[in-house]
């Protein structure tokens, strides 16, 4: 039976160092739950970690996605439990690394609760003809219309959803329409059986902002630019992904729109603004077992907690 350890928290936490550390006194290796590392080509903008990095520790879920392709929730389930139920063990470089505990280490929360959790995710591609129907009926009739549509075809997953958020509410009535089945019929969970624990970093906002700012002018100095350019000329200025957080700044900057003191500026903004989400989600899972990053001794710290782990 697997044992999985997480590694989780807000941006700027210092996540991948530190399971750099772990994973290489386990000898193990780490996946990655970070919703854009996935692409390829995203790699300062994702903080994606550096080809040295990846040398000293497999790392995998990384570059597995084309970026003008979707990698849905769902898909990223899909692949990490491949791996953590050993079916990718032919994939590792050594047996000892098959059988010690694996790291799950990022900060997208829902990628995290699809493993933990074990979610049960409806198996739909998003029907793009379906959705501009929707989208037109929302455009003529308002939000609230579609959202009245929801509560006769799947009442219970009305109740969840505010009538305001259009975004499920789409995603429940493409379902619904797809397979005629209420998405509130197909979702829940269903947990694992192996052990899991959980490891959360986090700091005192003033802490997190001054790490923030550090990231982002480091972003900037390895190339940050340079990579939006030359993914804009790749892809075109429209891509999703160049939409994201940093990318869309430095889009903004390239096309005159901004300088890049501005750039950089509202970079740190959103970023900050970023990581309080994060806060919030991951501070919402009791099972979650929290570390103070500044604290000098945070290393041995969660090694001896992890000792515990191992030894149940």
């Amino acid at each position: 039976m697997p044992k999985l350890i997480v590694i989780c928290g807000a941006t700027a936490t210092g996540k991948s160092g530190l399971a750099l550390e772990i994973a290489t006194r386990l000898n193990t290796v780490i996946l990655s739950a970070d919703s854009r590392q996935v692409y390829r080509e995203f790699d300062i903008g994702t903080a994606k970690p550096s080809s040295t990095e990846q040398k000293l520790v497999p790392h995998y879920l990384i570059d597995i996605c084309e970026p003008t392709e979707t990698m849905t929730v769902a898909d990223y389930q899909d692949a990490a439990r491949i791996l953590i139920e050993g079916k990718g063990e032919e994939d590792r470089e050594s047996s000892r690394e098959s059988m010690s505990p694996l790291l799950l280490v990022g900060g997208t929360g829902l990628y995290i609760k699809s493993i933990v959790r074990g979610m049960r995710i409806p198996r739909v591609a998003p029907n793009y003809e379906l959705r501009s129907h929707l989208e037109s009926l929302s455009a003529s009739w308002g939000q609230i219309h579609l959202y009245e549509i929801l509560q006769q075809v799947d009442p219970k997953a009305a109740v969840k959803i505010h009538p305001h958020d259009s975004i499920r509410t789409l995603r429940a009535l493409e379902v619904y329409y797809i397979t005629g089945i209420p998405i509130s019929a197909q979702q829940g969970e269903n947990p694992p059986n192996y052990p899991i624990f959980q490891i959360g970093l986090d700091c005192e906002p003033t802490h997190l902002t001054q790490r923030i700012a550090q990231r982002t002018e480091k972003m900037l100095q390895d190339g940050f630019v340079e990579e939006v350019a030359y993914l804009c000329g790749k892809f075109g200025e429209e891509l999703p992904l160049l939409n994201t957080l940093g990318y869309q700044e430095i889009r903004q900057y390239l096309a005159r729109e901004i300088d890049l003191e501005k750039a950089k500026e509202l970079t740190i903004l959103h970023t900050r603004q970023f990581a309080k989400r994060q806060r919030t989600w991951f501070r919402a899972y009791p099972e979650i077992e929290w570390f103070d990053v500044e604290n000098s001794n945070l290393l041995e710290q969660v090694w001896q907690q992890i000792e515990n782990f191992l030894q149940i």
